[in-house]
């Protein structure tokens, strides 16, 4: 989760994932900047340029450079703030290009320098009709893909439940011993949970993720709310049993929703690249799970949700940029066995605790991120070729 406040209430990292406005393709892609689809996006430190105003309805192609001093952010986003698609950690000096599908209607692109408040906007209009063509094996790769996401969310249920009743049972010590694997399922799946804007602050949001105004002792909810009371606090009372009922309520209602989430072979692989970014910026930092040092559980589950929706997307992707798909198949693998040099126990999700990671260690850890981010950021143009 991303520690700077998102619009819609949504205070976290990675978004594009499932959006009804993505629509997936394999025919070749129409996103050049040279066709009227392409945006060209200036990001700095007080502005947010954009190139063209009005575009048509397809394949979308933002090609970004940061010209400002701060790391920035850049969204696509619906009129109620909802994200279409979005791109974090653009360095200053550094571009980045962002591939996706959008149907018609009105949007805002949004610059968020320092990836921080609610951005400096600019009203996009997109036209037209959208052919949404896909092949056979696209619509496999979505197919197992949604199948996946349910699976995912279904097998959370209980695992949250075991949380849950060991913190209404005041049992300090069975609530520690399954929060950590509470979260799997949610952080393979991130992308698509954060696609409904309401559920993910109220679940996994960090207390300097609030927005402006929310009072963090009414406000603050969810998972890490509670892993503050137990490892820094260290008690359990009746205000954490309440959240451990909404936590159950809120992540039921994930659950329901998820089976309607719009998912399509380019939402994939932005969600994979998303689910990255926020390893960079959360997991290795230490910052998710500041309490429980429990990083390296979410970080491997990120890894693992991406490398997912790259395997689903392999046999399109293997068609239009075969050199791409072998890159990421040895990026994958390299970061796999890095983690598992953290794994104290190999059949199971046990893991150093992370302030036991030390600096160097953590920046071995952040150039592999880095490694597989870049190439895993070219797999959503290989798809819609």
């Amino acid at each position: 989760m991303s520690a700077s406040p998102r619009p819609l209430l949504v205070g976290v990292g990675t978004v594009l994932a499932v959006s009804a406005s993505l629509v997936g393709c394999t025919r070749k892609s129409d996103a050049g900047a040279g066709d009227g689809r392409g945006i060209r996006v200036v990001a700095k430190d007080d502005a947010c340029t954009v190139s063209k105003t009005d575009i048509p309805a397809g394949h979308l192609r933002l090609d970004v450079e940061n010209r400002g001093s701060k790391v920035t952010e850049v969204y696509v986003l619906y009129p109620d703030d909802r994200i279409v698609t979005e791109r974090e950690n653009i360095g200053p000096g550094t571009k980045a290009a962002i591939t996706a599908e959008i149907k018609a209607g009105d949007y805002e692109i949004a610059c968020k320098p320092g990836m921080k408040g609610d951005g400096i906007r600019q009203k996009v209009t997109v036209s037209g009709a959208v052919a949404a063509q896909r092949s056979p094996a696209g619509d496999a790769a979505v197919a197992a893909y949604r199948h996946y996401v349910q699976t995912q969310a279904d097998e959370t249920l209980p695992k949250v439940k075991a949380f849950t009743d060991a913190v209404r049972a005041g049992d300090i010590a069975g609530a520690k011993r399954q929060y950590a694997l509470s979260r799997i399922g949610w952080e393979r799946t991130e992308p698509v949970a954060e696609s409904f804007g309401d559920i993910d602050p109220k679940v996994d949001v960090r207390e300097d993720g609030l927005e402006a105004g929310q009072d963090p002792r009414r406000d603050w909810t969810g998972w890490h709310r509670l892993e503050k009371a137990l490892w820094r606090d260290k008690k359990i009372g009746d205000r954490e049993k309440e959240l451990a009922d909404l936590l159950d309520w809120d992540l039921d209602d994930w659950v329901r929703r998820v089976r309607r989430a719009e998912i399509t072979p380019t939402s994939m692989a932005n969600g994979a690249k998303e689910l990255l970014d926020e390893v960079a910026k959360n997991k290795v930092t230490g910052e998710e799970e500041r309490y429980s040092h429990t990083d390296l559980v979410d970080f491997k589950a990120n890894v693992e949700g991406a490398q997912k929706s790259f395997e689903l997307l392999r046999p399109v992707a293997s068609k239009n940029d075969p050199a791409l798909v072998g890159e990421l198949g040895r990026q994958f693998a390299a970061m796999n066995a890095l983690l598992d040099k953290y794994r104290t126990d190999k059949a199971s999700y046990d893991f150093t605790s992370y302030e036991k990671v030390g600096k160097e260690q953590r920046k071995e850890l952040s150039d592999s991120v880095n490694a597989l981010a870049e190439p895993l950021s070219r797999l959503a143009a290989a798809v819609v070729r």
